[in-house]
């Protein structure tokens, strides 16, 4: 990290992923020179902790980024899209964590352990669109593999935890739980059936084709990180009663052979991979175990007997941590240190 400093913002400071960035920006060491937290007006004055200093909440407005360098953005997709081009016009480089950018053409969709060249792109929008959480742990093992032996399909099912979905969905979990376990009936506010003791194959709205909107934001967004649109991805993503940490079971056809032993020790050494792979002592990737850091755990390593050329895995991450705010202060880094 170079010695120079940044003038820093956070839009959505308030929210379980703004809060998170700030956490990462501190642990991280980011040589952050003045900060300034954003929300809407409702969070206006409240005071936020930075590095032991009581930092107030200002209202987000379009002359918010006078003088900022670098904004990560954690307030949804609307707002993105109204206040990132104000930001990039007063110079400021918008990091976003909302899907309003990832596929535009003209913004790099960045996994830093992926394609971490990517961010030179930047000058085209003044913005950096981080992923999707599922996508986000699901390219940083399968890139290693994509290299080594080339990726042919992907078919992934998802088990979502609810703070993918923000804090009134683990309030919902948490009032839906103690209800049921007190034998009282419980009413569903934010999704459309009970989340407490269920699984429900539905995240985000449903498309013509049948699929969910999140299971086509993995498919495209796979496809733009790892910079290849020949890789077939069908994808079914589902929501589960876990408070944090996303997991998935993941399939890999490849084009040349590889074994499960040369994947376990590949991964061993890929970046952001902890490779937790020990099924006869019951050891393999708990969202209860990723919770709390960045790496993303994978096991349950296997050839797929089905098919010539076929592994199969089970990964779990934090999809506040590296699902979103490391992510986006990982793609920070790279723009300050190699690029501001």
């Amino acid at each position: 990290m170079s010695e120079k400093k940044f003038n820093v913002a956070v839009a959505g400071a308030t929210g379980a992923v703004g809060n998170q960035m700030i956490t990462c920006l501190e642990e991280r060491k980011f040589p952050v020179k003045s900060i300034r937290f954003l929300a809407s007006s409702r969070s206006f004055g409240q005071k936020l902790d930075y590095m032991g200093d009581s930092v107030a909440v200002e209202e987000l407005t379009e002359s918010s980024f006078k003088g900022v360098d670098i904004a990560l953005f954690s307030a949804g997709g609307g707002t993105s899209e109204r206040f990132a081009p104000f930001a990039a016009k007063d110079g400021c480089v918008v990091i976003d964590n909302s899907s309003a950018w990832r596929m535009d053409p003209e913004v790099p969709l960045v996994v830093p352990e992926v394609n971490p060249h990517a961010v030179a792109q930047y000058t085209g929008k003044g913005i950096i669109a981080n992923p999707n959480c599922s996508t986000i742990q699901m390219v940083v093992p399968l890139y290693p593999l994509h290299k080594k032996c080339g990726i042919k399909r992907i078919v992934v099912s998802t088990y979502q935890a609810v703070s993918g979905t923000g804090k009134k969905a683990i309030d919902e979990l948490n009032y839906q739980t103690r209800a049921i376990l007190n034998f009282k009936d419980c009413e569903n506010k934010v999704y459309p059936h009970t989340i407490a003791f269920n699984c429900l194959p539905h995240i985000d709205v449903f498309l013509e084709n049948g699929y969910t909107k999140e299971e086509m934001k993995m498919v495209f967004e796979t496809r733009k990180i790892l910079e290849d649109d020949t890789i077939g991805v069908t994808a079914t993503t589902v929501r589960v009663p876990v408070f944090l940490g996303h997991s998935e079971s993941i399939n890999i056809e490849t084009i040349e052979h590889i074994s499960a032993d040369q994947v376990r020790s590949l991964l061993e050494k890929a970046p952001g991979v902890k490779v937790v792979d020990d099924p006869e002592n019951n050891i393999y990737p708990l969202a209860i175990d990723a919770a709390g850091q960045d790496l993303t755990l994978v096991g349950r390593i296997r050839e797929d007997e089905s098919i010539a050329n076929g592994i199969n895995m089970w990964v779990a991450a934090d999809n506040i941590r590296k699902g979103a705010a490391t992510n986006a202060v990982q793609i920070a880094e790279i723009l300050a240190k190699e690029y501001l």
